[in-house]
């Protein structure tokens, strides 16, 4: 299969591509295609704009995880630009160029996330649950809009909403780690909002599930089963690493911090795989205490 992949030098494209790689022929996306081959290796075709194609007739598949990571700064009226369009023009693109072909890719798997359905407090979420309006839901809703543009009789589309991706390379895991290790680690605010969450590898199985299921198509959740509090995310992270857990952090001093931004952190979504698993979707890692002691194993080695 050709695929054409966007993001795929991120945290979660660099893992999906050492799965894609042996199997497929992929080309990458990137404004800094020296980037790809630092990272990927040099026999990866690097594509440094989508101006140089005329349309994507060439291409079985894409898979679209491009974006503005969207907890690391501070959402500025600048920030939350970036944000949208990094996630909106290469879509909207993406997608022009597979309007303008003959023979367009069979499939577009793009990036969402479960910031789609807003707060949503201790209500289980699945594909159908009706979202709560903020900035988090604005982006992902526009987002999914234009990849669905694509969807027809020639091309399916699948939107992955994920939830924080676990990974000792990258990801909210690694931001969290230097605290967890000295033993300063704690839930963020009231530590009852809930944080739904998924193993980097049952990420990169989806994808792969999704491109050989023809008929998948629509949205799925991309989150493990079991959906914990922020309390308990904290408390099983500190015991995986055995250390202390008695530190805080208050919801003030996140939104003195942060502004708007910690929102995402304050409040939660517990959010249930529901249509993965009726597609008969299997999770490798489908409870946090067994992912966080693989991810975390070579890291206690050290």
């Amino acid at each position: 299969m050709k695929i054409l992949l966007t993001g795929g030098t991120g945290f979660v494209g660099r893992r999906l591509m050492s799965h894609l790689r042996p199997h497929h022929q992929v080309s990458v996306l990137s404004r800094s295609p020296n980037k790809v081959y630092q990272r990927l290796g040099h026999d990866i075709e690097a594509i440094a704009s989508l101006d140089d194609l005329q349309d994507l007739d060439g291409f079985d598949a894409v898979i679209n995880l491009a974006g503005e990571p969207i907890a690391d700064k501070r959402w500025s009226p600048a920030q939350k630009e970036r944000i949208c369009h990094s996630r909106w023009r290469i879509t909207e693109r993406l997608v022009a160029l597979m309007h303008a072909g003959r023979r367009p890719p069979r499939v577009l798997i793009s990036g969402s996330a479960v910031g789609f359905y807003g707060r949503q407090g201790d209500t289980l979420v699945d594909e159908d649950t009706h979202p709560h309006p903020e900035f988090s839901h604005d982006v992902c809703q526009r987002w999914e809009q234009l990849a669905l543009s694509a969807d027809g009789e020639q091309t399916r589309v699948c939107l992955i909403r994920l939830g924080v991706v676990l990974g000792a390379e990258g990801g909210a895991l690694a931001k969290m780690l230097p605290s967890y290790r000295l033993g300063l680690g704690g839930p963020i605010g009231s530590g009852r909002q809930y944080l739904s969450w998924i193993h980097i590898e049952d990420v990169v199985n989806l994808v792969l599930f999704l491109l050989d299921h023809p008929e998948c198509r629509g949205a799925f959740n991309a989150t493990a089963p079991e959906p914990v509090t922020q309390a308990q995310f904290s408390k099983t992270l500190a015991a995986c690493l055995g250390k202390l857990h008695f530190a805080r952090i208050p919801g003030w001093l996140m939104r003195l911090l942060f502004g708007e931004m910690a929102d995402l952190l304050l409040t939660g979504q517990r959010v249930m795989p529901v249509r993965l698993q009726q597609a008969g979707f299997h999770f490798r890692y489908p409870t946090l205490d067994k992912a966080l002691k693989e991810t975390l194993s070579p890291l206690l080695k050290t």
